[in-house]
């Protein structure tokens, strides 16, 4: 039986949500102002579109963040994933439970502390080695990859345990070798993990910047970093039609991922209802 939502209730999730999307709908508003104005709309225009188009240097930026987002979030998904499968295989729990403290580190583990002890690190290996401009895209890839995989992790583990761990050993012995049966049965079982730990990702890597402003070099910047020597002036806003756009194409991806987990979801079920009936 269905239990009905009070008035109050109604009432209270709906101030939630207010609080949380009012910042963002006010962005979306202002970025058609047609005035450079924060707080007065003088009428809608497309003029901060137009002149974010004519904006090298934040067009480059995001460049930049694209880049480093998509490929922080394809790497940290290949090798969390690889480590998912390795912790799951564990047979005593203690190593399990060990690896998994040592992996939640960097997510637990304050950004300040991660940024600065990464600078610290590439700075140091430079030296050894010799090499002068240690900071670099490389830099900031690797310090990326290190935040996103325990959110890969954490996003596959459930997936595998949910798995029939038989499903495997029941393709090896129909004549798959042990990469043709991970191939063919892990990955399709926990794909829907290994989409949402990419996806979890690429937001993170998209919206990072204290790790990123410690590990940047001279000639990398990505979009926070160049949103935040802004802010020492002034936030054009051309800035909210970027905002405006990056949070369209974000929610766009997040209903695609939504659909394609419905579907996948439905078409097992009928796989299963078949089976059942056959």
């Amino acid at each position: 039986m269905k239990r009905k939502m009070s008035p109050m209730s109604k009432l209270y999730v709906a101030l939630i949500f207010l609080f949380l999307y009012a910042p963002i709908i006010v962005m979306i508003v202002f970025s058609f102002n047609d005035s450079a104005s924060t707080s007065v709309m003088r009428g809608v225009s497309l003029r901060w579109y137009k002149s974010l188009l004519n904006d090298s240097a934040t067009i480059q930026s995001l460049y930049n963040t694209l880049i480093l987002a998509v490929t922080s979030s394809l790497s940290a998904t290949v090798m969390g994933t690889a480590a998912a499968v390795g912790i799951n295989s564990f047979r005593k729990k203690w190593v399990r439970k060990t690896t998994m403290s040592v992996t939640n580190i960097p997510m637990m583990n304050p950004e300040i502390v991660t940024g600065i002890s990464m600078m610290l690190l590439f700075v140091s290996v430079a030296k050894l080695v010799g090499v002068t401009d240690a900071l670099g895209f490389w830099t900031m890839l690797i310090a990326h990859i290190t935040f996103n995989l325990p959110y890969v992790i954490l996003s596959v583990l459930p997936k595998l345990r949910q798995m029939d761990p038989h499903l495997p050993e029941a393709a090896m012995d129909l004549g798959c070798t042990p990469l043709q049966a991970f191939f063919k049965v892990t990955i399709p079982s926990i794909s829907t993990g290994i989409v949402s730990g990419m996806m979890m990702s690429f937001t993170l890597s998209l919206d990072d910047f204290v790790i990123s402003y410690f590990t940047q070099g001279p000639t990398f910047e990505t979009l926070p970093i160049r949103i935040f020597s802004m802010t020492k002036k002034r936030v054009t806003p051309d800035m909210y039609a970027l905002s405006t756009l990056i949070f369209v194409a974000i929610l766009f991806l997040l209903i695609l991922l939504n659909v394609s987990q419905v579907r996948g979801e439905k078409r097992l079920k009928n796989k299963l209802d078949k089976g059942a009936k056959q």
